[in-house]
């Protein structure tokens, strides 16, 4: 049984409002209550890494941000520049139209090129499907296999700004499903851990998706997840 469910997350502070003084904030609860990582934007991994020195928590951040549609050179450009500005690991969005297109080779290529990017700064990489813009499991069986032979550490279900529309024209959020997630780790080797991230909001959804074998949790929900772990192990404890 995993110890914490906190200790799985990365705290996300990617809204593209969120300035400076969010950051701090971020850093501050992150090192205090012990999430596994404050997930950044890239302009904020120096100030994440300032925030953070000698804490237990890392930074994170993200590569092709949040439609992946930046040119592979770019991404791999961005993940040296991250990397050497210390972020401990990095998670890339896949390029979604060439996913669609059934472009695996131009896919692999994409993700092989910041995978070795990370690598070479002896960092890891976790692959972004972006699930809900996916209209069947066909599309991410094949990522989780392409992910792995890339050589991802991780495979991830969305950024958290993936948006369908529905049949009104209206937008509506995609983010993990249980579905999702226990197909990703079917469908990848022990060597290959899967995060689960988008609309993670409170103790329970994150306790299920552990449960299906999601190893590490992106979300903004950090608070409301460690109160609830907090009564959950009081509520345990009064048992005896």
């Amino acid at each position: 049984m995993v110890e914490s469910i906190v200790k799985l997350i990365d705290h996300a502070v990617l809204q593209p409002t969120q300035t400076d003084e969010d950051v701090r904030a971020a850093c501050s609860l992150g090192a205090e209550i012990g999430v596994a990582s404050v997930c950044v934007k890239p302009s904020h991994v120096t100030l994440a890494v300032d925030c953070l020195r000698g804490s237990r928590t890392f930074v994170s951040t993200v590569i092709g941000f949040p439609h992946g549609g930046t040119t592979t050179e770019a991404k791999a450009a961005e993940t040296v520049l991250v990397c050497r500005q210390g972020a401990q690991e990095v998670d890339m969005v896949v390029n979604i139209g060439k996913v669609l297109s059934g472009d695996w080779a131009f896919v692999e290529q994409d993700i092989r090129a910041v995978v070795e990017a990370a690598r070479t700064a002896g960092r890891i990489t976790k692959v972004i499907f972006e699930t809900g813009l996916l209209p069947d499991d066909k599309f991410k069986i094949r990522l989780c296999e392409i992910s792995e032979a890339a050589g991802a550490a991780f495979v991830k279900t969305s950024t958290g700004f993936g948006y369908a529309k529905r049949p009104d024209g209206t937008l509506a959020a995609t983010g993990a499903t249980e579905h999702d997630v226990r197909l990703m780790r079917e469908h990848c080797s022990a060597a290959v851990q899967v995060k689960a991230s988008g609309g993670i909001r409170n103790y329970e959804d994150a306790r299920r998706f552990v449960d299906l074998g999601a190893t590490r949790l992106g979300t903004s929900g950090t608070k409301e997840i460690a109160a609830g772990e907090r009564g959950t192990a009081a509520k345990s404890m009064s048992d005896y």
